[in-house]
């Protein structure tokens, strides 16, 4: 299939940005909103960006006023009816959705595709219905779409081959990078950063640490650009919660995916991030928080106390009674930039003093936290690599496809996979089994393609 001209449904800011990157690649794009107003805004916004993008130098003066020369604002669904890919980017309502696909399937030719850009609706529930069913396919941008760089592409039962590599080839035309997704809960990027704010927010609510400090061990140990409090409060506290109950109802109530009280709470207490002004953070007034510290100065080590690896167990559990402190340094001490330190009661002030002067000879940032295996950012890198083998397990995509997204679609450091091979999956599975014996909790039960990969690493697709 040849893909030339490109109708978007919807004027919104995404729709009018989908529209944006359409024009910039090359393609004739047709604007439709049912509401004139909305068509009128969206348009206006997408000329604006165009301009802007230019000064800026993302991109020509004479780039932009060529893309704006491709743009058509389409009051009517009917202006849309020769064009080769239709992307609808209307609200998440899959009735709404069901309706919409019904109209354009009359309105456009039988070879035009028909894509979604919804990000938590069945791409098959959406396509019931629909004659051709294999011309209906996900296409599922992120916010915003002129900044991110992913797209996925989710094939629908019935979705055709044919279809989903047309648009992986416009995605590719549009200077995005195309992953292919099962039609599952979340697909691939949405799914596999779910444990990022929910293994966070138990964390916080078992005293582990407090969310200042969760947030600055993912910045400062795992090169997250935001810890997961900092990104909820962004995203939206609310909006955060309604993709957990959605994620918790649609899987029917899998425990890896359990919404937690503190959310309903901040929720109820109009505490909603950013947009409030007020979430984890508050934003009445300046930084809502300090900046990173510099690391220490490296100096000469001083004299290694009794220090346990928690990996495989908590301090209590590997050092019951001893004069010890725990640490968790990911993926490994010579990399990392900070190390997390535990004590227990029978840790003395003198053998915590010199395992912090320790590290910090070493040039380490030292955070102390409470007893768990894993310890924080053990806890959250190994439910983010076991999620993303269950991902794998269940065939939503590759593993390849899957290090894309998390990087592309939420800016991680490394994807998952990559994590799991800088940590080594034996100690992933180490720190996840510690969690599952210790806690009880199934939410913790690894992943077996986890444990395959354990056994054997070769097995990595």
């Amino acid at each position: 299939m040849t893909i030339r001209s490109i109708g978007v449904v919807g004027a919104g800011t995404m729709g009018a940005g989908i529209a944006q990157v359409a024009c910039l690649g090359g393609f004739d794009a047709a604007l439709h909103d049912p509401i004139p107003d909305a068509l009128e805004r969206g348009t206006e916004q997408l000329r604006a960006a165009l301009g802007k993008g230019a000064e800026r130098g993302r991109w020509s003066d004479a780039e932009a006023k060529a893309a704006e020369a491709r743009l058509r604002p389409s009051p009517s669904l009917e202006d849309l009816a020769a064009c080769d890919l239709l992307i609808e980017a209307a609200p998440e309502d899959l009735e709404l959705k069901r309706g919409l696909f019904a109209r354009l399937a009359e309105v456009c030719g039988q070879e035009a595709i028909l894509a979604t850009n919804t990000s938590s609706l069945s791409v098959t529930a959406i396509a019931a219905g629909v004659p051709e069913p294999g011309r209906v396919v996900g296409m599922h941008f992120f916010n915003p779409p002129a900044l991110m760089k992913l797209v996925e592409v989710v094939a629908g039962e019935d979705s055709g081959e044919a279809a989903l590599s047309a648009t992986e080839e416009v995605a590719r035309g549009m200077g995005r990078t195309p992953v292919r997704a099962a039609d599952q809960i979340g697909f691939v990027a949405n799914r596999c950063a779910r444990p990022y704010s929910l293994e966070g927010l138990r964390l916080l609510g078992a005293g582990i640490a407090d969310h200042e400090t969760i947030d600055r061990i993912c910045r400062l140990g795992g090169g997250f650009r935001m810890g997961p409090f900092e990104l909820t409060d962004l995203v939206g506290i609310d909006v955060n919660l309604e993709v957990a109950k959605s994620f918790w109802e649609q899987s029917f109530h899998e425990p890896r995916w359990q919404p937690h009280p503190i959310q309903a709470k901040m929720v109820a207490a109009g505490r909603l991030g950013r947009k409030a002004g007020r979430g984890y953070y508050d934003y009445s007034g300046g930084e809502h928080r300090p900046a990173d510290p510099d690391p220490p100065a490296k100096r000469a080590a001083e004299k290694v106390p009794r220090l346990v690896d928690l990996t495989a167990g908590s301090l209590s559990t590997l050092a019951s009674g001893e004069d010890a402190v725990g640490f968790v340094a990911l993926p490994d001490l010579e990399s990392t930039a900070l190390v997390e330190l535990t004590r227990a009661d029978s840790t003395t002030d003198v053998t915590a003093a010199a395992a912090e002067a320790h590290f910090h000879g070493l040039g380490k940032h030292v955070e102390w936290v409470g007893d768990a295996p894993g310890l924080v950012l053990g806890r959250i890198v190994c439910q983010l690599v076991n999620e993303a083998h269950f991902a794998l397990g269940a065939k939503v995509a590759t593993a390849e496809d899957i290090d894309t997204a998390m990087r592309l679609g939420f800016n991680y450091p490394r994807g998952p996979f990559e994590w799991s091979e800088a940590i080594g999956a034996d100690r992933v599975l180490a720190i996840l089994d510690a969690l599952h014996r210790e806690l009880g909790e199934e939410r913790y039960r690894a992943a077996p393609e986890l444990r395959r990969a354990a056994a054997s690493p070769q097995l990595r697709q």
